[in-house]
């Protein structure tokens, strides 16, 4: 690792790239400590000894210097790093990566510009959004390709993120791939070339799968960041229409993909406060998630509902003597779940903070479309209190860890709402316990449940099933269970549950070696008729047979590239946002590594034979 490597006669070569960077990054002075010191003080507890979703120090280090900055600055340790200059931050970019912040994250325009302007549009089928419909089923009707031609996909081209490793999954509207990514940039290519027709740079990361709506006759695109901003651009040249930020909490962010119908954008809104609370004088915790609904074309607010009723208030000390506070957690993940015929929202909550009892975490909320009321919740869960750090049953009650430690097996899979064939409506979800469940819609009632995986703080199902017609596809992830073993793709029959095949997952293979190596299949998957797509942690994408599990494709995404606009870039773990459909095309984002596996940036455009 970086830091072991330097002693203290290298702290003078590391002081000048410190002044170089300062000036890159705006100077306020000179560090407070040495750089080791500071992140020993600041860093070393957690990453040095990484649980559950920390991220160790060795991936950090593989990052870039100026990602380091975004996220100390406006990303996920915003937080924990207020109390630091912004020398201190360089200083500790620098000292973990080797290099010096350049002040530049992804500023560089693009130089594959496509042709002339050209106006976009939401003709022909595409993947809109995180489940390709307002009911999240995360199947593809009409992909443009058979399943028999599947075997035949090869690599048609492949674009680089200014980035080293990625988020989002990608939106297909009209012939044109949007996407997000870590480094704040939202891009629109062509879906056949790859060619930029333009970028937008936000102010924080932005993980969210892109929204494509059409408002008084216009196409607009909606996501939102990692510092709870939401934004509405142009969708012909990207331009800026507004922004809104949705939850002033420092910790806030924004992760589940806005959902629209109509003339209405509704988003959630989740938070890292988990990662702020292991800071012994951190006044843990007073979050709560939400769903917010804004008027598409002003970003006006209409309604917020709060998946957590009651403000938190103080309820005691901590050991240490800091104020601790509550009911606090409750954030919502994923994309929300639309249901216009009966006017009602769907959405699953994460899990509580604190010791004090809420009726609303790990639970699944119905809310009216039109006001935001609650109409049910089934809390599926009880008592699972966690913030990182507090893995152990020694940790309870220690600093800011509740006294009753719950296994952080929430829900970060949007409910998928299906009709059979006999009228029965069903809604289904997944929970990072690895177990599946069957409500009423109309009223939240359990219908059945179906046991797929061991669980784990990291899945059980951690980002989504698909689901075609008959049967429910759930990837499980289980690369923290306590039997160590990973949990492979399970295909349960939607009428009653039953388990109708389980493909076990292959060895791990990765290209970057046995190190870090999972076959976790943590990544939402994604149906087209005959076949179930599922990505692993060791980077391959698989197709599996809808009928019985059988493998008819694998591709190893965790290669480097030659990419269209000229930027170095390498696959990695497949993860969070699974491959997308239409027109005959695939596409995947490749090297999510945030915690588990290998970081990439790249998104990979795979056609029949590469044509």
């Amino acid at each position: 690792m970086i830091a072991n490597c330097l002693r203290p006669a290298a702290l003078a070569a590391l002081q000048l790239l410190l002044a170089t960077a300062a000036l890159a990054a705006g100077s306020d002075g000179p560090p407070s400590a040495d750089p080791a010191s500071l992140y020993q003080a600041n860093c070393a507890a957690c990453h040095d000894h990484p649980a559950a979703r920390v991220p160790p120090r060795e991936l950090i280090a593989r990052r870039s210097p100026d990602e380091v900055m975004q996220i100390l600055t406006s990303g996920p340790m915003r937080t924990q790093a207020a109390a630091l200059t912004m020398n201190d931050r360089v200083a500790v970019a620098t000292y973990l990566t080797g290099k010096a912040p350049t002040g530049r994250l992804a500023q560089a325009p693009e130089p594959n510009r496509c042709g002339a302007p050209a106006v976009a549009t939401d003709a022909g089928p595409g993947w809109n959004g995180w489940g390709h419909d307002l009911a999240n089923t995360r199947y593809q009707d009409d992909p443009g390709l058979s399943a028999a031609q599947v075997p035949r996909l090869k690599l048609r081209w492949a674009f680089g993120y200014r980035a080293t490793y990625v988020y989002g999954q990608p939106t297909l509207v009209g012939g044109r791939v949007y996407v997000s990514s870590s480094s704040g940039r939202v891009y629109s290519l062509d879906a056949r070339t790859g060619c930029t027709w333009w970028t937008y740079d936000a102010a924080a990361a932005v993980r969210t799968a892109v929204s494509v709506a059409r408002v008084h006759g216009a196409l607009r695109v909606a996501f939102g960041d990692d510092s709870s901003f939401v934004y509405v651009l142009d969708a012909d040249h990207g331009r800026l229409l507004w922004k809104r930020r949705l939850d002033p909490h420092p910790a806030a962010r924004i992760t589940g993909a806005p959902a629209f119908h109509g003339e209405r954008l509704f988003v959630p809104v989740s938070s890292l406060e988990e990662l702020a609370a292991p800071s012994p004088g951190y006044p843990c915790c007073t979050f709560r998630g939400s769903v917010a609904a804004l008027d598409l074309d002003t970003g006006r607010l209409l309604w917020r509902t709060y998946t957590i009723p009651e403000a938190p208030r103080p309820y005691r000390k901590s050991p240490t003597g800091t104020q601790q506070y509550g009911p606090a957690g409750g954030s919502v993940w994923s994309a929300p779940t639309l249901d216009p015929d009966h006017d009602l929202l769907y959405v699953g909550t994460g899990n509580s903070y604190t010791d004090v009892p809420t009726a609303h975490t790990d639970s699944i909320l119905a809310l009216r479309m039109s006001t935001g009321t609650l109409v049910w919740a089934n809390q599926l869960r009880l008592r699972d209190n966690y913030v990182v750090g507090c893995e152990t049953p020694q940790s309870a009650g220690q600093g800011n860890c509740p006294r009753t430690l719950g296994p952080d097996v929430d829900f970060g899979t949007s409910p998928i709402l299906r009709t059979l064939a006999d009228g029965t409506r069903l809604l289904l979800t997944g929970e990072k316990s690895g177990r599946i469940y069957a409500l009423d819609p109309a009223t939240g009632a359990e219908r059945w449940h179906a046991q797929v995986g061991v669980g784990s703080s990291l899945g059980g199902i951690e980002w989504g099933s698909a689901t075609d017609p008959e049967r429910l596809y759930a990837p499980v992830s289980d690369a923290a269970a306590p039997n160590g073993k990973p949990g492979g793709l399970v295909a349960v029959r939607l009428r009653d549950g039953q388990q109708l095949w389980r493909a076990p997952p292959p060895p791990a293979v990765c290209s970057w070696g046995p190190h870090n190596c999972l076959a976790a299949q943590s990544q939402a998957a994604t149906a087209i008729p005959g076949l179930v797509f599922s990505g692993s942690e060791d980077g391959h994408l698989r197709a599996y047979a809808s009928a019985d599990g059988r493998i008819v494709w694998d591709i190893d995404t965790a290669q480097a590239y030659t990419t269209v606009n000229g930027v170095a870039a390498a696959g990695g773990s497949l993860d969070h946002g699974g491959p997308t459909l239409a027109n005959g095309m695939l596409f995947v984002n490749s090297g999510y590594g945030r915690i588990v596996g290998a970081p990439g940036n790249v998104l990979l455009a795979y056609s029949v034979d590469g044509r």
